[in-house]
């Protein structure tokens, strides 16, 4: 049966109309029905050995056009509904966007599931079912308000299964129940996310905002990710998160070990159990636990084979981002794996004498990333100097023991989702232009090179560039209420508020850039400056950037001497369906982190792949980008990563000197708690980062903000020669081929997974 008739048929089971007279969103829902059939119909992946992808985050965003483009039927879909009066990019609006992640770390997640499945190996991916994610950002009196984020219906990709397994705490047993949501490869089979939800889960305890009784975890389990652990309840409520998905997925792996008759005590040779960052670290004390309890495994044999099994993925140089959970915690959660701890602890102890590798502290902590080093096979970064950071200075006690255990794996991003969804100009126009084997293989971008003296494809990159800065004008107009002007430079800044990313630095900037057009010096081509990002809610300086982003955007809307020349924006609830319109429309994408901070970084890889230009520092993977790229087509400024961790291991940045001693520094910290902010603002939250920023600025805002200045001055200027413009835009397209998540994950199964 062909594909119109298919639709036909579904619109006029469930609607009993034709597919003309349905509206948008009954569209919506059938289209969804024939995907999933669709889906049924493709074979799954198998083979004899499997990865388990295993994170606390899945950002995997809106799934409709990702999987109509995947499954090969994504024009032809478009070409039936536009010939019954449907415009396909409307009703892909009507999809809410899955809760299931937040940051980096999901989004890469969500990535390397779709490559996974594209390169035919079989793989899935665990995690929990949240049901309200993150929380919706809102904004009210210019800061930050949380509230839930209800994003599950009905009808929905997730599948519920008939496998329940039971969870045992140390004081409750509780239900997991499984779903799956299917992951189909780009002209492939089928693999899986597993996500595991609680039976007995009860979103009407949820109150003002997001808050909830921590205490009652049968009720809680599954609510939201990451929930706020600034008390006791917070980081015991985590602690159950974490041990309910790993327990869930230790015995979904255990299951289907038994379903294929595999022999145990060989589980590596059919079993990869990639643990992402360390929040699913409990993993390997629970497989021990249940080999040794229910298996009859000596503990050398359950240490033996869990080892082999589990490989681990850092993400991070932040000291606190690397878990750390006193022990008595753990006792009042999963009392059963403290016992495998000490004995995991006591053996690491008789070997090693420093206490930098020890799993248990002498304060009572027990360190998560230690348990995955020790008592895993591979240790990966995820970007050169990243890796290179780890096993020189965070990780170098471990990398001494075990230099075979470290290796690299640079990040990347699907660009069939980056390119091929978000931006089917650019897409289309690249088939055109080089062919479309670039689709299956991202290093055919390179072809584009050959263009780079057309002047025809040159000027065809600018004019896609400013249809989709066009599209994201009317957008933000409908979303916002805020009128961009599409002749303006977008410099964009999207990703998780922290300080080490320096939304801050870039706060500082705008400042300076305002103080200069009100004293006469406008810029030639005016300056729009886009921000993005969700602060912890307990994460109280993150508010205070948001707040003075919006303050300054209040300020700057209203100043008749500098709006005609400057707009700030930084957009509601920032998410992957609103990445997937600010990408594609950016002329300057910021990333500026700290250098040594920033593992990776994605959102560098997905903005220069649609052209834009970066302005960075020599972090994450902005280090790569420039040796690809070249000097010419990237803004480099900034200490280095020595020169910062030197300043760390010295203790003698002091921030205070840099405001003293630099007026252009100094006019624009003062300006933070001008009579003018505070007239807009909160005098709480604008003191505070204020101080802050005098008195410790850990990530070194001030250190950085002169050479930032002058060289954001620079790129602004550069971009008036549109011919030099044009050509930074074509390289960095061309170049972005390196960054698919595709040749992340064959690296990852050439050097650790070696699935058959």
């Amino acid at each position: 049966m062909n594909l119109e008739q298919q639709l036909q048929d579904l619109t006029k089971d469930m609607y009993g109309k034709a597919i003309a007279d349905c509206s948008d969103s009954e569209i919506y829902y059938a289209v969804l029905q024939l995907s999933k059939g669709l889906m049924e119909a493709t074979a799954p992946i198998s083979g004899d050995k499997k990865i388990y992808y295993i994170s606390a985050e899945f950002l995997i965003g809106k799934l409709l056009s990702n999987n109509l483009i995947n499954l090969g039927v994504y024009e032809k879909l478009d070409e039936i509904l536009k010939a019954n009066g449907k415009e396909l990019s409307k009703i892909e609006e009507i999809e809410p966007e899955p809760s299931l992640g937040n940051g980096g770390l999901g989004r890469l997640a969500a990535c390397f599931i779709d490559s996974i499945a594209t390169l035919g190996l079989p793989g899935d991916g665990i995690g929990l079912n949240y049901h309200f994610g993150l929380f919706k950002q809102v904004f009210e009196d210019r800061k930050q308000k949380a509230v839930k984020n209800d994003w599950i219906e009905d009808k929905s990709w997730l599948n519920k299964t008939d496998v329940t397994f039971d969870v045992k705490f140390g004081d409750r047993t509780v239900k997991s129940r499984l779903y799956d949501i299917d992951v189909v490869g780009y002209e492939k089979g089928i693999n899986k996310l597993r996500l595991f939800d609680i039976e007995s889960l009860d979103e009407s305890i949820v109150g003002e905002g997001i808050s909830f009784d921590k205490e009652a975890i049968e009720k809680n389990l599954t609510l939201f990710l990451y929930p706020d652990d600034s008390d006791e309840a917070g980081n015991l409520l985590r602690i159950y998160q974490q041990y309910f998905m790993v327990s869930s997925g230790a015995q979904l792996i255990l299951k289907e070990m038994k379903e294929k008759k595999y022999d145990l005590r060989k589980m590596y040779d059919h079993a990869v159990i990639q643990i992402n960052d360390t929040h699913p670290t409990m993993v390997i004390p629970e497989l021990i636990r249940i080999l040794v309890d229910e298996k009859a495994f000596t503990m050398d044999e359950a240490i033996e084979v869990v080892s082999k099994t589990c490989a681990y993925t850092n993400h991070t140089i932040l000291a606190e981002a690397l878990e750390k959970w006193p022990l008595s915690y753990l006792e009042k959660v999963v009392p059963q794996l403290v016992p495998i701890i000490k004995e995991l602890d006591k053996r690491v102890a008789e070997k090693y004498d420093d206490p930098a590798v020890q799993i248990i502290d002498k304060d009572g902590r027990v360190h998560m990333a230690h348990i995955d080093i020790h008592y895993g096979f591979s240790v990966n970064g995820v970007a050169a100097i990243h890796t290179e950071i780890l096993k020189d200075s965070e990780l170098n006690s471990f990398y001494k023991i075990y230099p075979e255990k470290f290796n690299n794996k640079t990040n990347g991003i699907t660009f069939r989702r980056w390119l091929l969804s978000c931006n089917k100009p650019l897409a289309n126009f690249l088939t055109e232009t080089i062919g479309d084997g670039y689709k299956k293989n991202a290093d055919e971008l390179e072809k584009l090179l050959e263009k780079i003296n057309d002047q025809g494809v040159l000027d065809e990159l600018m004019n896609i560039k400013n249809i989709k800065k066009q599209e994201l004008v009317d957008y933000v107009k409908e979303a916002e209420g805020i009128t961009l002007n599409p002749d303006s430079i977008f410099d964009i800044q999207v990703k998780r508020l922290h300080e080490y990313k320096r939304q801050q630095m870039n706060a500082l900037y705008i400042i300076h850039k305002y103080l200069e057009i009100k004293a006469g010096k406008k810029p030639t081509t005016p300056l729009t400056f886009i921000f993005g990002a969700k602060a912890a809610p307990a994460y109280i300086i993150a508010q205070d950037i948001i707040h003075l982003l919006l303050c300054l955007q209040e300020i700057v809307k209203n100043d008749p001497d500098v709006s005609p020349y400057m707009t700030v924006l930084m957009v509601e609830n920032y998410n992957v369906s609103y990445a997937e319109k600010l990408i594609p429309a950016c002329n300057v994408s910021e990333q500026i982190s700290l250098a040594s901070k920033e593992a990776s970084g994605t959102g560098n890889m997905k903005f220069m792949l649609n052209g834009a230009v970066t302005i960075g520092t020599s972090d994450g993977a902005n280090v790569e980008i420039h040796e690809l790229v070249g000097d010419d087509n990237i803004y480099i400024f900034g200490e280095k990563s020595e020169q910062v961790i030197e300043h760390y291991a010295k203790a003698d940045y002091v921030s205070r000197s840099f405001y003293e001693n630099d007026p252009v520094i100094k006019e624009a910290v003062d300006f933070i708690v001008s009579d003018e902010v505070m007239k807009v603002g909160s005098k709480e939250n604008l003191e505070r980062l204020y101080n802050e920023l005098l008195n410790k600025d850990w990530f070194m805002t001030l250190l950085d903000l002169k050479d930032y200045i002058a060289t954001k001055d620079r790129m602004f200027a550069d971009y008036e020669d549109k011919q030099k413009w044009k050509k930074m835009m074509l390289t960095n397209i061309a170049k972005a081929g390196f960054f698919s998540s595709d040749r992340t994950i064959a690296e990852y199964n050439r050097d650790i997974w070696k699935l058959k």
